[in-house]
């Protein structure tokens, strides 16, 4: 089987080619500009209208990792436009093109952003639920995802969508990386008493799911939330994260409500939501279609994001 992997240079898409790579598989791995990799094929940026046909020659699946990024101070007049032009349709200009030469499966690789930006306490989401996407990233990502299940109905080729919330894992950067720089000066964090529950998602366990789906004939045209099937607190995770770096942890124990009121009069509503609200995933849907459990633990996962980092 022969297989296309965009964003190869990506923190997702580098770690699923090593992964394919070691077990001989030999993707064909797309970049932006050529590399040294001889398995590499430069694509140009990404948009609607790139020209795949060199890339998808022979191709049987392709795994879709590469996307306009989440970016949290996004300067552009128009976000949402920008992530259409990446997402939706660099996405969709990709898929159209790929069922024209014969590739039988697309994974597309979206956001639990699709699902939504927080879950109730002990509610979380699941593949079924309605998406309700709030922000323009989570808009595009469930855009394209609808674009790709309309063309798997009129071409059939198999879709397969993959929602993952925070990947961790070395490399990572982002919120991930600047909370463990902080922990690692042992800065004292207000965030001793946080009761909330989050589910997160290492980097081997999201590659081994997306390599899951390559192959297993049930994973047609179905949707998969990723995690590492357990749920922490912040409190807790910081804790896991100063566990890692053999570091203690110096956190104060500052109600959730007191530190909503004071990001609010800051500004930084969205700030205290990741940090105090709840965003829990349900993987019921791939360990029961799938067979699939997670490959590690969120202490392994931790370790090897720190160690290794």
């Amino acid at each position: 089987m022969n297989i296309l992997v965009t964003g190869a240079n990506g923190f997702v898409g580098n770690a699923l080619c090593a992964r394919l790579k070691a077990e001989g598989r030999k993707p064909r791995c797309a970049v932006r500009t050529q590399g040294q990799n001889e398995n590499s094929i430069a694509v140009g940026d990404i948009g609607p209208n790139t020209e795949w046909t060199k890339a998808l020659h022979g191709i049987d699946t392709v795994i879709h990792t590469a996307a306009r990024a989440h970016i949290m101070k996004d300067e552009v007049l128009d976000p949402l436009a920008e992530y259409r032009k990446v997402n939706v349709d660099g996405t969709l200009n990709l898929a159209r093109q790929a069922a024209q030469t014969g590739v039988k499966r697309f994974i597309f690789i979206s956001s639990i952003k699709v699902n939504g930006e927080q879950t109730p306490l002990g509610e979380p989401f699941t593949a079924d639920d309605i998406p309700a996407p709030e922000d323009p990233y989570g808009i595009s990502k469930y855009e394209a995802e609808q674009g790709l299940q309309q063309l798997a109905q009129e071409t059939g080729m198999e879709v397969v969508i993959i929602r993952p919330p925070l990947v961790y894992g070395p490399g990572v950067k982002g919120n991930f990386a600047s909370m463990v720089r902080l922990v690692e000066k042992g800065i004292p964090l207000p965030l001793g008493a946080i009761h909330n529950k989050r589910s997160l998602v290492a980097l081997d366990n999201l590659v081994d799911l997306i390599v899951t789906c390559i192959d297993h004939p049930a994973a047609a045209n179905q949707v998969f939330l990723a995690g590492d099937g357990e749920d922490v607190s912040t409190t807790e995770l910081l804790r896991g994260v100063a566990k890692a770096m053999g570091k203690p942890a110096r956190l104060i124990p500052v109600p959730a409500s007191i530190l909503t009121l004071g990001a609010t009069l800051l500004g930084k509503k969205t700030v205290a939501q990741r940090l105090l609200g709840s965003l829990q995933v349900d993987i019921s849907n791939a360990r029961e279609v799938l067979g699939w459990e997670p490959l590690i633990n969120l202490e392994t996962g931790l370790k090897k994001a720190i160690i290794e980092r």
